[in-house]
């Protein structure tokens, strides 16, 4: 009995020995032989700092929308965890089908930019007269100018360069004879006529749908802001896909309009004539009032060739269709893609096309259809889907916008870039762009909400624009650049439409 419990405690000893030797083993193992777990990972995560990254702000001639995305790109992207650099550390994200969670990837993103927009409208304000450099003022180039310190074009691009920094905002102020139509809808487009004495306007209805309008921008002077809207019963419950002048009866009689399908209901394209909206002549009406009933229209252009005289175009699902409103006779030529962009040149009967699939091709509308590709003349190629385009005065070159937010000069003799214009932000958005080779100016709005305005010459991101209002998918900036806005004794700037509002920012 006394020798089996003996033989009990030996045991006991030797094992206990054996453990505490085991243990003194794990405790002197690598940490490479452990496998972290879960809990371990998250641990690890709340108790690391991250270093703040040191940003000393964005130059003046940097767009400032990209000062959060280097910030951003300093600290790593966890999943399921946000990094606030104000508080310099990072917060996990609750599931997002919380709708009481404020922490979401959207509100952050949307909280981040209202912040550096409303810096941005602050800094305007505070600067009435805002220079890209110290020292850049219209003395001073002149001197330089007159020394031959300066080139011709280095001088323009200088002067253009302070003039579209010192553009201040200035709100406008509507006048209607219907007082219960101004300020009462959504700006959607606004698409101005050849001589910029008229804007086109195609408003968001409360109720949905869409209303047509026109202003009158005579009344625009340098000590008055105030332009006439006139408005008619026209309604759609369509979305407007596009918009462009036509030249019918006589310069810009009409204004043409591509139409989405609803439904059962087909798209279309309407021919309206402008003086359905003005109040001047209520008992001259044109006749030529048509509708066109056509398939889901994308794009849309008028001909001022007199070889193509009365006809206009249309980008649809894989084809293009070139119409003659007089006679009705139609053409169509097939394409492998949506046609999302149309111009037509003035100097030949000529056809530009930008398509969803990167492509922009030439058509001589003069030729009869055919089958297959054979047809196209130019072809040129972006890597996403081609969102505007604009053929220059001279018609050697095409400016092209892409939804990658690349902007591109071609040059149509070579079918090579030559130039490219960085900064523009777009994601999936029909953004047109404006360019006035008057002034050197290329103007595009962005997804962002943010207007920038670039140096044709030298590609120089000349200023960023914050929206006056917050930004938001369905606000966002549609505007008009002229040197002549109003017509030939007009004041040059640029229109500026979201929301209700039209602003003006004087350009002299």
């Amino acid at each position: 009995m006394f020798a089996l419990r003996g033989e009990m405690r030996r045991n006991y000893r030797r094992g206990k020995e054996r453990r505490g030797w085991s243990s003194h083993k794990r405790s002197h193992q690598p940490h490479r032989h452990r496998r972290p777990g879960h809990n371990n990972r998250a641990q690890s995560l709340e108790q690391e700092e991250p270093q703040t990254p040191v940003n000393a702000g964005p130059s003046s001639n940097e767009d400032p929308s990209s000062s959060s995305s280097a910030q951003s790109s300093v600290a790593p992207e966890l999943p399921g965890f946000y990094y606030d650099p104000e508080k310099n550390r990072y917060f996990r994200l609750l599931p997002g089908h919380n709708n009481h969670n404020p922490l979401t990837k959207d509100s952050i993103q949307h909280k981040a930019m209202e912040c550096k927009r409303l810096r941005l409208l602050e800094e305007e304000e505070k600067q009435h007269q805002k220079t890209t450099r110290a020292g850049l003022n219209s003395s001073v180039l002149l001197q330089k100018r007159q020394l031959g310190s300066l080139t011709p074009t280095s001088y323009c691009r200088l002067v253009h360069e302070l003039k579209v920094n010192c553009m201040q905002r200035r709100k406008i102020e509507i006048h209607s004879p219907d007082s219960s139509v101004a300020g009462t809808n959504n700006f959607k487009i606004i698409v101005a006529d050849v001589a910029c004495e008229r804007i086109f306007t195609v408003n968001d209805v409360e109720h949905g749908g869409c209303k047509y309008g026109i202003i009158n921008l005579g009344g625009l002077g340098k000590e008055s802001l105030t332009v006439e809207m006139y408005d008619n019963l026209y309604f759609t419950n369509r979305k407007v896909n596009s918009v462009c002048w036509a030249s019918l009866t006589h310069p810009d009689s009409h204004v043409l309009l591509c139409l989405m399908g609803i439904a059962e209901t087909p798209g279309c394209a309407s021919l309206l004539p402008a003086s359905l909206f003005s109040s001047t002549n209520p008992g001259d009406r044109p006749g030529m009032l048509c509708s066109f009933k056509i398939s889901t229209a994308w794009s849309c252009a008028w001909c001022l060739n007199p070889q193509a005289d009365n006809c206009f175009s249309t980008g649809l699902t894989r084809r293009v269709l070139v119409t003659n409103v007089v006679t009705g006779h139609r053409q169509t030529f097939g394409t492998s893609s949506d046609v999302l962009a149309q111009q037509f040149a003035t100097q030949t009967p000529v056809l530009y096309n930008g398509c969803r699939s990167g492509e922009i091709f030439s058509i001589d509308v003069r030729q009869r259809n055919r089958k297959g590709q054979s047809w196209k003349a130019i072809r040129l190629f972006h890597g996403s889907a081609v969102t505007s385009i604009h053929l220059m005065e001279a018609e050697h070159y095409l400016m092209a916008a892409d939804m990658a937010g690349k902007i591109k000069l071609w040059d149509l003799r070579t079918a090579k870039c030559v130039k490219q214009y960085k900064g523009h932000h777009n994601e999936y958005a029909l953004l047109p762009l404006h360019v006035n080779e008057e002034e050197g100016l290329l103007i595009a709005v962005g997804q962002d909400c943010y207007t920038r305005i670039w140096s044709l010459q030298d590609t120089h991101l000349l200023r960023t624009i914050p929206s006056p209002h917050p930004s938001s998918k369905d606000a966002i900036p549609s505007v008009v650049f002229s040197s002549r806005l109003g017509g030939s004794r007009g004041v040059p700037g640029l229109l500026m439409a979201v929301k209700q509002d039209l602003y003006h920012f004087s350009y002299n």
